[in-house]
């Protein structure tokens, strides 16, 4: 079984997680949505469905934080971060309002394996490590682009984190209204005080 069955197994776990959270991502629904063995499954992951879980995060950590850091290097910080609205908005549209972030339902939903059993403490632990080096590695991004333009680093980090948090409210506000006029709100709004921020630190 080649590493690109692996690979094609982690990715549909992510866009499972998205799209249905983690109680309605099953293994058994990972191999039929990827078309892959099911005998694959015990192959590539031999700790199961949190070890899946826990590799389609760090997929994602790793995906959007190489979007996160050309948007910024192209555009700069308040330029990237609009881009990174935008592109989250498309991806909204073109999931018809159904994909969420992988990473954010990992952080607040309770793992529970394919038998609906309540995970033991050092598994729970560790995916929520692993969601929150996620948003860690996210927010360094954004922070260390406003902080080469100038911004002190610990208001970079608070507003990088004001960043994520918007950006996934507004994302919950678009999916419950089909549309996405709060995520352009929101955009507006972050852009207006990452540009204070940076204009301050020129000044």
């Amino acid at each position: 079984m080649t590493s690109g069955t692996r690979d094609k197994m982690v990715a549909g776990a992510a866009e499972l997680l998205s799209r249905r959270g983690m109680h309605g991502t099953s293994l058994r629904e990972v191999v039929r949505h990827t078309e892959t063995p099911r005998g694959s499954i015990g192959y590539h992951f031999p700790g199961g469905k949190a070890q899946l879980i826990e590799a389609a995060v760090r997929l994602a950590q790793q995906d959007i934080s190489a979007i996160l850091e050309r948007l910024l290097r192209e555009h700069g910080a308040v330029g990237g971060v609009r881009a990174a609205f935008a592109l989250r908005g498309k991806s909204l549209q073109d999931s018809c309002f159904e994909a969420g972030c992988p990473v954010l339902v990992v952080a607040v939903e309770r793992y529970t394996d394919d038998a609906r059993e309540a995970p033991d403490a050092n598994t729970q632990q560790q995916l929520l490590d692993a969601a929150n080096q996620a948003f860690v590695d996210w927010q360094g991004i954004i922070a260390a682009q406003l902080a080469r333009e100038g911004v002190d680093a610990a208001r970079a980090q608070r507003l990088a984190a004001l960043v994520l948090s918007a950006m996934e409210g507004a994302v919950a506000l678009c999916r419950a209204a089909l549309g996405l006029q709060a995520l352009d709100d929101v955009a507006d709004e972050v852009a207006l005080l990452m540009q204070s921020a940076i204009d301050e630190a020129r000044a």
